[in-house]
């Protein structure tokens, strides 16, 4: 599984590579592009296991102390995007890894990874739709 991950993060990395306009800022355009779409797996994945399986939401931060919109983009900060954010360092950039990757997984000239990043955006919003037409 984790093959798969670095696949997808190798493409991503030398398709943002190969756009002059990310010369310098590539890093930070894939860690960006790669920590949305993992988010909102993350999101889907959390939101299906507290509605179908344990029946109860626990993957949350209350805070009274705070108004609710606030208190939300916090909850998602902290318990979405700071823990992809904290995987995909550890995993690719902490001391240039992805060197390494590059030298060991193929370039699919991106369509693997946008076919992941548009595929982790679209399916919660295409199971939202099924569910309101069910």
């Amino acid at each position: 599984m984790l093959g798969v991950y670095y696949k997808i993060w190798v493409d991503c990395i030398l398709r943002a590579q190969q756009d002059p306009a990310n010369k310098k800022s590539w890093p930070l355009v894939t860690m960006l592009a790669m920590t949305m779409a993992m988010s909102a797996n993350f999101v889907l994945l959390m939101t299906i296991l507290e509605k179908f399986f344990i029946k109860k939401y626990f993957y949350k931060i209350d805070s009274h102390l705070i108004p609710t919109r606030m208190n939300n983009l916090i909850s998602y900060i902290f318990l979405f995007i700071l823990p992809c954010f904290i995987i995909n360092y550890f995993l690719v950039f902490y001391r240039k890894r992805y060197n390494k990757l590059i030298k060991k997984y193929n370039f699919y000239k991106g369509r693997l990874f946008i076919s992941y990043f548009v595929f982790s955006l679209l399916l919660p919003l295409i199971i939202i739709w099924v569910m309101i037409l069910l």
